[in-house]
């Protein structure tokens, strides 16, 4: 898997007949690379250096490359995958209307009205894509095991279940335990409200992608 590319960007295109994509030149190697408008308008100037995030997708007839301006956009476009009725096409525009924190908002609140902006996404798919999604999320912690040191410091966090709901979120996007948790730690001191899963995912999120 290529797991992102660094290069020059050698073009973009928003409106194409072969889909919203850019050109990353790597090594004198052109990447073609599928994405959305959201990370089209996140890049620099065409022969600027840019870092993008990347999934490989790899079909019996086709294989290319979709790109993300942010690590969690792009492992949360990997769990889109695997929601029935969810593409490529479809998992691109959802990340393009919503980007991965409102998009993981809207599942945890159950809100579908939220996930029906997106083009091709109606009332019975979104319903689906939280059902689906919110229970590969949540139940993130089911397949976590901790350490005794662990389990002392999460017994003592007085909001313990809202920062177990925030760190199985997390996790399912790939970040590593020690990522979650100091995410978290820095998430609890700037927290209004520090029993609000959302609200620690939603600082937990914003400091990892300013790392």
């Amino acid at each position: 898997m290529i797991s992102y590319l660094k290069g020059i960007l050698a073009s973009k295109a928003e409106n194409s007949p072969s889909g919203t994509h850019i050109i990353v030149e790597v090594n004198n190697i052109g990447y073609f690379v599928l994405t959305n408008k959201k990370v089209i308008s996140s890049l620099p100037e065409v022969g600027d250096t840019i870092k993008i995030y990347t999934s490989l997708i790899h079909r019996e007839d086709v294989m290319y490359l979709c790109g993300f301006d942010a690590r969690e956009d792009r492992d949360l476009f990997n769990i889109l995958q695997s929601v029935s009725g969810i593409g490529t096409k479809v998992a691109l525009m959802l990340l393009g209307e919503l980007g991965a924190y409102e998009l993981v908002s809207s599942v945890i609140r159950d809100d579908a009205k939220s996930l029906t902006r997106t083009k091709g996404v109606g009332p019975k798919l979104a319903q689906r894509l939280i059902l689906e999604l919110k229970d590969k999320m949540v139940n993130w912690r089911d397949q976590i095991e901790y350490i005794p040191e662990e389990i002392e410091k999460i017994n003592k966090i007085e909001n313990k279940e809202s920062y177990l709901e925030a760190e199985s979120v997390i996790l399912s996007l790939g970040y590593s335990r020690s990522e979650a948790n100091e995410s978290l730690d820095k998430a609890l001191m700037k927290a209004e409200n520090k029993n609000n899963s959302e609200e620690l995912l939603r600082l937990a999120l914003q400091w990892l992608a300013t790392r």
